[in-house]
Protein backbone atom coordinates (compact mmCIF):
# COMPACT_ATOMS: atom_id res chain seq x y z
CA UNK A 1 0.00 0.00 0.00
CA UNK A 2 1.36 3.23 -1.04
CA UNK A 3 2.16 5.51 1.88
CA UNK A 4 -0.05 8.68 2.50
CA UNK A 5 1.55 11.97 1.53
CA UNK A 6 1.88 14.48 3.96
CA UNK A 7 -0.51 16.53 2.46
CA UNK A 8 -3.23 13.82 2.58
CA UNK A 9 -1.87 13.18 6.55
CA UNK A 10 -2.97 16.88 7.05
CA UNK A 11 -6.31 16.65 5.94
CA UNK A 12 -7.15 13.19 6.88
CA UNK A 13 -6.26 15.04 10.63
CA UNK A 14 -8.14 18.59 9.47
CA UNK A 15 -11.47 16.17 9.21
CA UNK A 16 -11.10 14.14 12.35
CA UNK A 17 -10.38 17.47 14.23
CA UNK A 18 -13.50 18.98 12.92
CA UNK A 19 -15.56 15.76 13.21
CA UNK A 20 -14.38 15.69 17.00
CA UNK A 21 -16.78 16.71 19.61
CA UNK A 22 -15.87 19.58 21.73
CA UNK A 23 -15.14 18.17 25.05
CA UNK A 24 -18.67 18.77 27.75
CA UNK A 25 -17.33 21.32 30.51
CA UNK A 26 -18.09 19.38 33.66
CA UNK A 27 -21.08 20.59 35.87
CA UNK A 28 -21.27 21.44 39.92
CA UNK A 29 -22.92 18.18 41.44
CA UNK A 30 -25.62 18.86 43.04
CA UNK A 31 -25.84 19.33 46.76
CA UNK A 32 -28.68 16.89 49.15
CA UNK A 33 -31.60 19.60 48.03
CA UNK A 34 -30.73 19.65 44.66
CA UNK A 35 -28.97 23.12 44.76
CA UNK A 36 -26.10 23.29 42.15
CA UNK A 37 -23.42 26.15 42.01
CA UNK A 38 -22.75 28.65 39.57
CA UNK A 39 -19.91 30.33 40.78
CA UNK A 40 -16.69 28.95 41.96
CA UNK A 41 -15.29 31.44 44.12
CA UNK A 42 -12.24 32.07 42.32
CA UNK A 43 -12.67 32.59 38.33
CA UNK A 44 -15.18 33.62 36.20
CA UNK A 45 -15.69 30.33 34.49
CA UNK A 46 -18.85 30.09 33.19
CA UNK A 47 -19.72 33.48 32.92
CA UNK A 48 -19.12 36.10 30.06
CA UNK A 49 -18.80 40.00 30.63
CA UNK A 50 -20.41 42.54 27.97
CA UNK A 51 -19.42 45.82 27.43
CA UNK A 52 -16.68 46.71 29.76
CA UNK A 53 -14.95 43.74 31.02
CA UNK A 54 -12.54 45.36 33.06
CA UNK A 55 -15.87 46.39 35.11
CA UNK A 56 -16.29 42.91 36.71
CA UNK A 57 -13.86 40.82 38.31
CA UNK A 58 -13.67 38.00 41.09
CA UNK A 59 -12.02 39.23 44.36
CA UNK A 60 -12.20 37.42 48.39
CA UNK A 61 -14.60 34.92 46.46
CA UNK A 62 -17.14 37.37 45.15
CA UNK A 63 -18.14 38.90 41.71
CA UNK A 64 -17.62 42.61 42.05
CA UNK A 65 -19.27 44.84 40.26
CA UNK A 66 -17.14 48.15 40.07
CA UNK A 67 -16.93 50.40 36.67
CA UNK A 68 -18.65 51.67 33.71
CA UNK A 69 -21.67 49.50 32.61
CA UNK A 70 -21.33 45.80 32.15
CA UNK A 71 -23.27 42.61 32.59
CA UNK A 72 -22.26 39.15 33.39
CA UNK A 73 -23.69 36.46 31.98
CA UNK A 74 -24.07 33.27 32.92
CA UNK A 75 -22.69 30.51 29.90
CA UNK A 76 -21.94 27.59 31.43
CA UNK A 77 -22.95 23.54 31.31
CA UNK A 78 -25.53 23.98 34.48
CA UNK A 79 -29.12 23.01 31.56
CA UNK A 80 -26.62 24.50 28.89
CA UNK A 81 -28.02 27.66 30.94
CA UNK A 82 -31.84 27.49 30.15
CA UNK A 83 -33.83 27.93 32.40
CA UNK A 84 -37.64 27.57 32.71
CA UNK A 85 -38.49 26.94 35.98
CA UNK A 86 -36.19 27.12 38.65
CA UNK A 87 -35.16 28.86 42.62
CA UNK A 88 -31.85 31.03 42.40
CA UNK A 89 -30.18 32.22 45.24
CA UNK A 90 -27.39 34.76 45.95
CA UNK A 91 -26.02 36.57 48.43
CA UNK A 92 -25.19 40.47 47.99
CA UNK A 93 -23.28 43.31 49.20
CA UNK A 94 -24.16 46.70 48.11
CA UNK A 95 -21.90 50.02 48.72
CA UNK A 96 -24.16 53.16 49.65
CA UNK A 97 -25.81 54.76 46.57
CA UNK A 98 -25.04 51.19 44.37
CA UNK A 99 -27.28 50.12 41.77
CA UNK A 100 -27.64 46.62 40.72
CA UNK A 101 -30.06 43.61 39.88
CA UNK A 102 -30.41 39.87 38.75
CA UNK A 103 -31.93 39.26 35.13
CA UNK A 104 -33.55 35.71 34.32
CA UNK A 105 -34.74 34.26 31.75
CA UNK A 106 -32.94 36.83 29.43
CA UNK A 107 -29.84 35.92 26.54
CA UNK A 108 -26.63 37.32 25.86
CA UNK A 109 -26.48 40.87 24.31
CA UNK A 110 -23.23 42.70 23.61
CA UNK A 111 -23.91 45.81 25.46
CA UNK A 112 -26.83 47.54 26.71
CA UNK A 113 -29.43 46.41 29.73
CA UNK A 114 -30.28 43.21 29.15
CA UNK A 115 -33.86 43.50 26.88
CA UNK A 116 -35.32 40.08 27.17
CA UNK A 117 -36.81 38.61 30.65
CA UNK A 118 -36.88 40.52 34.32
CA UNK A 119 -34.93 42.26 36.48
CA UNK A 120 -35.07 41.25 40.53
CA UNK A 121 -33.69 44.98 41.20
CA UNK A 122 -30.91 45.27 43.87
CA UNK A 123 -31.13 49.12 44.98
CA UNK A 124 -30.87 50.18 49.21
CA UNK A 125 -30.30 53.60 48.36
CA UNK A 126 -29.45 54.57 45.11
CA UNK A 127 -31.93 57.16 43.94
CA UNK A 128 -33.78 55.40 41.41
CA UNK A 129 -37.42 55.04 43.25
CA UNK A 130 -37.75 51.35 42.55
CA UNK A 131 -35.97 49.51 45.45
CA UNK A 132 -34.22 45.88 46.66
CA UNK A 133 -37.01 43.53 45.92
CA UNK A 134 -38.66 44.85 43.18
CA UNK A 135 -39.46 43.09 39.76
CA UNK A 136 -38.36 46.05 38.24
CA UNK A 137 -40.81 47.81 36.33
CA UNK A 138 -43.97 45.71 37.07
CA UNK A 139 -44.30 45.14 40.79
CA UNK A 140 -42.39 48.11 42.54
CA UNK A 141 -41.24 48.46 45.99
CA UNK A 142 -40.56 51.99 47.22
CA UNK A 143 -38.53 50.42 50.60
CA UNK A 144 -35.91 47.95 50.90
CA UNK A 145 -36.01 45.50 53.54
CA UNK A 146 -31.72 45.22 52.83
CA UNK A 147 -28.99 47.53 54.24
CA UNK A 148 -26.07 48.84 52.22
CA UNK A 149 -22.77 47.04 53.67
CA UNK A 150 -24.19 44.09 55.03
CA UNK A 151 -24.41 40.77 53.16
CA UNK A 152 -28.02 39.77 52.06
CA UNK A 153 -30.18 36.84 50.49
CA UNK A 154 -31.61 37.27 47.12
CA UNK A 155 -33.81 34.33 46.60
CA UNK A 156 -36.33 34.48 43.19
CA UNK A 157 -38.18 31.72 42.18
CA UNK A 158 -40.33 31.11 38.91
CA UNK A 159 -42.91 28.35 38.29
CA UNK A 160 -45.21 28.42 35.47
CA UNK A 161 -46.21 31.68 35.13
CA UNK A 162 -45.64 32.57 38.98
CA UNK A 163 -42.49 34.63 40.08
CA UNK A 164 -41.62 35.21 43.88
CA UNK A 165 -38.91 36.99 45.12
CA UNK A 166 -37.69 36.95 48.34
CA UNK A 167 -35.03 39.18 50.44
CA UNK A 168 -33.66 38.18 53.72
CA UNK A 169 -36.16 35.83 53.53
CA UNK A 170 -38.94 38.23 53.67
CA UNK A 171 -41.68 37.62 50.49
CA UNK A 172 -41.44 41.05 48.46
CA UNK A 173 -43.10 39.90 45.55
CA UNK A 174 -45.39 37.20 44.69
CA UNK A 175 -46.85 37.95 41.40
CA UNK A 176 -48.65 36.00 38.35
CA UNK A 177 -47.91 37.28 35.13
CA UNK A 178 -50.82 36.81 32.72
CA UNK A 179 -51.37 35.06 29.98
CA UNK A 180 -50.22 37.08 27.04
CA UNK A 181 -48.75 39.61 28.77
CA UNK A 182 -46.70 42.19 27.02
CA UNK A 183 -44.70 45.34 28.77
CA UNK A 184 -45.98 49.00 27.62
CA UNK A 185 -42.98 49.71 27.62
CA UNK A 186 -39.90 47.52 27.38
CA UNK A 187 -41.47 44.38 24.89
CA UNK A 188 -38.87 41.76 26.25
CA UNK A 189 -39.81 42.07 29.56
CA UNK A 190 -41.85 38.88 30.06
CA UNK A 191 -41.50 35.15 30.68
CA UNK A 192 -40.42 32.64 28.96
CA UNK A 193 -37.00 30.94 29.47
CA UNK A 194 -33.24 31.39 29.50
CA UNK A 195 -30.56 32.35 31.73
CA UNK A 196 -29.26 34.93 34.28
CA UNK A 197 -26.98 38.05 34.48
CA UNK A 198 -25.60 40.04 37.02
CA UNK A 199 -25.96 44.12 36.65
CA UNK A 200 -22.58 46.31 36.97
CA UNK A 201 -24.97 49.64 36.39
CA UNK A 202 -22.55 52.33 36.61
CA UNK A 203 -19.04 53.45 37.87
CA UNK A 204 -20.39 54.80 41.44
CA UNK A 205 -22.63 51.20 41.94
CA UNK A 206 -19.92 48.93 43.49
CA UNK A 207 -21.48 45.44 44.13
CA UNK A 208 -20.63 42.32 45.47
CA UNK A 209 -22.28 38.94 44.44
CA UNK A 210 -21.48 35.33 46.01
CA UNK A 211 -22.60 32.25 46.36
CA UNK A 212 -25.15 32.08 43.39
CA UNK A 213 -26.54 29.03 43.11
CA UNK A 214 -29.74 27.46 41.07
CA UNK A 215 -32.34 24.79 41.56
CA UNK A 216 -33.76 23.76 38.32
CA UNK A 217 -37.82 22.65 38.85
CA UNK A 218 -39.43 20.77 36.65
CA UNK A 219 -40.91 22.26 33.63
Amino acid sequence: MKPLSLGAVLIVAGILSAGAAEPARPTAPADAEGWISLFDGKTLDGWKVSENSASIRVADGAIVMDGPRAHAFYVGPVRDHNFKNFEFACEVLTAPGANSGVYFHTAWQDAGYPAKGHEAQVNNTHKDPRKTGSLYAVVDTSESPAKDNEWFALHVTVKGRQITLKVGGKTTVDYTEPEGYKHPSRPGRGLSSGTFALQGHDPESKVRFRNLRVRPLPD
